[in-house]
């Protein structure tokens, strides 16, 4: 090790229901279906590129957003510059945020008194259960809130009874969970530990059937009776509204005390997880300008008790010394092979600070960033020497610190996820878990498959030291995504590709450093004995837990989350074992995770619904744009390649027909079915997903949809839509903006259109407006201010791109809308009643504008599948 003074430069589980009285392992398997085949924000960088119009510099006050970040009242805030704020004459529904795949089986749950999310079963008394229906049932009937939580979103509001019908697997049945998303209010925290069933440990909840005189409560799940310690003992019903978890379907219990022999709890979670930027010094001077700009930027947004580490890597490694205040000091590692052990104890005991507040060494790391210098040497981006692998592992160790402190023999453990953030330029072609500079390399295939295997197994010991990787990319150069996935993903965190170094690259890097809520996270879920979850997709693995020796028949499914944060989600399918014969049924699911106080967190979300006999009620009851995104994630679970893309297109078309011929109406004398009228919103919604980012052909490179796809695999609910299906908002006179269907007939050309699409947002401006100077002006500027409300904590931050009608760069918006304009004049008006208002000049000028994208489309998709469309609402 030597010193030198400057520096240059979702995992997936099919899951069989699960026997009685046996208990099942996992069954790793594609989806049943089909078998036919707190910052600022970054000001925009001054650069404009060519066909792109520059954005106003527009100032937006600092007011809290939800946590997708989407607004969604119906007017926005009030800006400080002109023009006026935002008003919708339509309803906005939230935007989105990303996640990832995960295993899960029915296994046993080892906690005692430890917090876990919300369960679900039926409340059937049979087998000599005690029937406390006709005694207490209307002790929660008549309080039970009517709002359900947002952290659980289902595919329906009502169950079919009958299993065949059910378990139809075009449409499915299942749900959206979400460990950390905001609620308003949050969640009532009770500090003591839950009542649960000593039988399946499912926890006491607002649906619980409670006799107020001896305060015994009957579990929802395996409805056996339950004592509460005399806490539910009430001289009436009345009375047990004032417990928090009998009167609200979502709770937090709270344990502050310090249960863990050996370690030694900080209170201040910024100064027990601290960050650390790994970053690439083979950057030419363009990328490096760029990425300078965003670094600096960068820690002045940290709060001042923020731990920090600098780390560059190229042929060799060097970890900053923030000790040095007048130079730029680095201790350096070779980077062609890992680290030995008496390297890293010279370095984690010596005199050096290399994790340091930044109260305390603000303006050391401005040196630092300053003095990185360009690449020299004349070798090709992608033929540089980078040892990533090496300077991860460095990183990691700088984190973990000493093993233990020698005085007191006691191990600090982190308040929530340490972060490592590598910010990359080009692949890993230096030390372990490298590959070769070319493809052509005779033994590339075996180097890969080595180099996948070893950054995997760096990830895991990553989230083994509960620190949380995020690789974001910038440049031109390609970074070789297959092999740096498995890295991120198995530490929980997440790989995003950026075109440059510049805005969009600067909000990630601040948004990645301070989006954790937790760390060592698992996921319960229990549901009525008659449902069974048959498939989990999501950030996290089997969870091997025994709890037998707790309670005597949990059979809940238990999930090891790899992190615990608000922008995460995972897609449970569910399906019923037989034909349901009670009114309702009920899940349950609980998350427990260590918040960044350490303070050990149970949140318990209980869920009923009830059931019907009506496939029309049942059918009215399903939220199209949930199903959609269940629908979206179990099918690019499938899609790994580009050929796989291919079938899961036919996979669409495939489920589409399928959902027509068992819930839609036959055509009087015809042959054709019309697809059900109550799901008008769902095929739409799947013909954006076929033909759109995820699954068509509008990426160039593989490496692009394989980053997307994991980031939606992953992806909470609001930003998942959004990538599945583009938002159209128009802007109108007066600054207000109106909700449309995403399809080129927005393209007005007296118009500006915002269409958000989840990872990009566009505007585009009509070219009649374009020459109106001061409309025109007036409206880009208001479309770029809704655009940047729209994604104002969304992770990772969309790139907004702004174009004028007619140049080419239009083409990347024109190819996200449904070319309708073929479509008969009455369909048109169907969608744009203002279409009726044009002559025929006008029509004519309208058709001819859409030069771009030339696609069947829906209503000539829906026909092509020998389905008609179904009737307008």
């Amino acid at each position: 090790m030597a010193k030198r003074p400057e520096s240059s430069v979702g995992y997936s589980a099919t899951i069989p229901p699960p026997q009685q009285g046996t208990v099942q392992s996992p069954i790793f398997s594609p989806p049943p279906f089909p078998t036919t085949t707190t910052g600022p924000i970054f000001p925009p960088p001054p650069i404009v590129q060519p066909n792109q119009i520059p954005s106003p510099s527009i100032k937006t006050p600092n007011l809290p957003s939800p946590a997708n970040g989407v607004r969604t009242g119906s007017p926005a805030p009030h800006l400080s510059t002109p023009p006026g704020p935002p008003v919708f004459s339509s309803p906005l529904q939230p935007a989105a945020v990303p996640f990832r795949t995960s295993p899960a089986t029915p296994q046993p749950v080892a906690y005692s008194s430890a917090s876990s999310l919300p369960t679900s079963s039926p409340p059937q008394f049979s087998n000599g259960s005690v029937d406390l229906h006709h005694q207490s049932s209307d002790a929660t009937e008549d309080w039970t809130p009517a709002t359900e939580s947002p952290n659980v979103l289902f595919s329906a509001h009502k169950v079919l009874k009958q299993k065949k019908l059910a378990n139809i697997p075009s449409l499915g049945f299942g749900a959206l969970v979400s460990s950390g998303r905001e609620m308003s209010p949050g969640p009532q925290m009770i500090q003591r530990d839950p009542h649960r069933c000593h039988n399946c440990g499912a926890y006491a909840n607002h649906y619980s059937n409670i006799l107020p005189g001896s305060g015994q409560w009957q579990c929802v799940i395996c409805r056996d009776l339950n004592g509460s310690e005399g806490d539910y003992v009430a001289s009436s019903k009345e009375e047990l509204r004032n417990v928090p978890e009998l009167s609200l379907p979502s709770v937090d219990y709270v344990q502050t005390g310090n249960k863990r022999p050996g370690f030694f709890p900080v209170s201040d979670s910024r100064v027990s997880a601290p960050v650390v930027l790994v970053i690439d010094e083979c950057l030419d001077e363009p990328h490096l300008q760029h990425l300078q700009s965003s670094l600096h930027a960068f820690v002045d947004s940290l709060p001042p008790t923020t731990r920090l580490g600098i780390v560059t890597y190229g042929s060799t490694v060097s970890v900053y010394d923030f000790s040095e205040e007048s130079v730029a000091s680095a201790d350096v590692f070779p980077g062609n092979k890992s680290p030995d052990q008496e390297s890293l104890k010279a370095l984690i005991y010596g005199t050096g600070i290399y994790l340091s507040p930044m109260h305390a060494s603000l303006p050391v790391a401005h040196s630092i960033f300053s003095s990185f210098r360009p690449y020299k040497l004349d070798i090709a981006e992608a033929s540089r020497d980078r040892c990533l692998g090496t300077a991860v592992e460095v990183a990691s160790a700088i984190i973990q610190g000493p093993s233990a402190e020698m005085s007191q023999g006691v191990v600090k453990r982190s308040g929530g996820n340490s972060r490592i953030i590598v910010c990359a330029g080009g692949p890993n072609t230096c030390g372990p878990g490298s590959v070769p500079y070319s493809f052509s390399h005779p033994n590339y295939a075996h180097m890969e498959k080595i180099a996948l295997k070893w950054m995997e197994t760096l990830g895991r010991e990553a989230f083994r030291k509960n620190t949380v990787i995020d690789i974001l990319c910038a440049g031109t150069c390609p970074v070789r995504v297959p092999v740096l996935q498995p890295l991120a993903k198995a530490s929980g965190g997440v790989l995003i590709l950026h075109d440059d170094f510049g805005e969009a690259f600067g909000v990630n890097l601040q948004r990645a450093s301070g989006r954790a809520a937790g760390s060592h996270g698992l996921l319960e879920v229990r549901c009525s004995e008659d449902i069974f979850v048959s498939q989990v997709i999501g950030p996290g693995e089997e969870a091997h837990v025994d709890s037998n020796g707790t309670f005597k028949n949990d059979d809940a499914l238990v999930i090891q989350m790899l992190s615990v944060e608000e922008t995460q989600c995972f897609a449970l399918s569910m399906e019923t074992k037989r034909d349901i014969k009670r009114d309702f049924v009920y899940f349950q699911f609980a998350f427990k995770f260590s918040d960044v106080y350490q303070s050990d967190i149970t949140r318990v979300i209980t869920v009923r619904l009830p059931t019907v006999d009506s496939v029309s009620s049942y059918l009215e009851s399903v939220q199209d744009e949930v199903a959609a995104v269940l629908i979206s994630k179990r099918t690019l679970l499938r899609a790994k390649y580009a050929n796989d893309a291919l079938d899961m297109r036919v996979t669409v078309d495939e489920r589409i027909k399928d959902i027509t011929s068992k819930f839609g109406s036959q055509m009087p004398k015809s042959k054709l079915y019309r697809f059900p009228r109550e799901l008008s919103v769902l095929p739409e919604l799947l013909f954006h997903l076929r033909r759109g980012p995820l699954l068509g052909s509008i990426l160039g490179h593989e490496d692009e949809r394989s980053v997307l796809r994991n980031l939606f695999l992953n992806a909470g609910f609001d930003l998942s839509l959004r990538m599945v299906a583009p938002r159209c908002l128009m802007h109108r006179q007066g600054g207000t903006f109106e909700e449309l269907p995403a399809y080129d007939l927005a393209m007005q050309s007296d118009a500006a259109v915002v269409l958000d699409h989840g990872t990009d947002v566009f505007i585009w401006l009509g070219a009649e407006l374009d020459s109106q100077e001061g409309k025109g002006a007036a409206a880009l500027a208001a479309c770029r201010t809704l655009a940047e409300e729209l994604t104002e904590v969304r992770f990772p931050a969309p790139r907004i791109l702004a174009f004028k009608e007619g140049s080419s760069q239009a083409r990347y918006f024109v190819s996200r809308l449904i070319p309708a304009h073929k479509d008969p004049p009455y369909e048109q008006e169907a969608r744009f009643p203002q279409l009726r208002t044009l002559t025929a000049e006008q029509r004519t000028k309208l058709k001819s504008s859409f030069l771009y994208f030339d696609d069947p489309s829906f209503c000539e998709w829906m026909r092509s599948l020998k389905v008609l469309p179904p009737e307008p609402s």
